[in-house]
């Protein structure tokens, strides 16, 4: 799911607010389809970490209780200038990473 996130980060007194936007589809499974009225199988985000400058300063997990396209808004020490990375993977085993710099 290449380009699934869109990051902002802005720092003040060296924190920075972060926030994130994945488009998903964060289905948990237990619905049925219902055109066919088969199970719809679970495809959720289990894992994501944010990194500043290479080091992990956030891991996360989350399951199929999340909503679709999931916005994520979290604080982390950081200056303007820094390098934060999102990366998330899901149960079927996809994954995207994404990178953006601190303002």
């Amino acid at each position: 799911m290449a380009n699934s996130m869109k990051i902002r980060a802005k720092s003040k007194d060296g924190v920075a607010d972060v926030k994130v936007l994945i488009t998903h589809p964060m289905e948990g499974g237990g619905r049925k389809d219902p055109k066919t009225g088969n199970d719809i199988e679970p495809h959720f985000i289990q894992d994501v970490v944010f990194e500043v400058n290479g080091k992990a300063v956030i891991t996360a997990s989350l399951s199929g209780g999340v909503s679709k396209n999931p916005y994520l808004n979290c604080k982390v020490a950081a200056n303007a200038g820094d390098t934060l990375k999102v990366s998330w993977t899901d149960n079927k085993g996809e994954t995207d990473t994404a990178e953006a710099a601190v303002g």
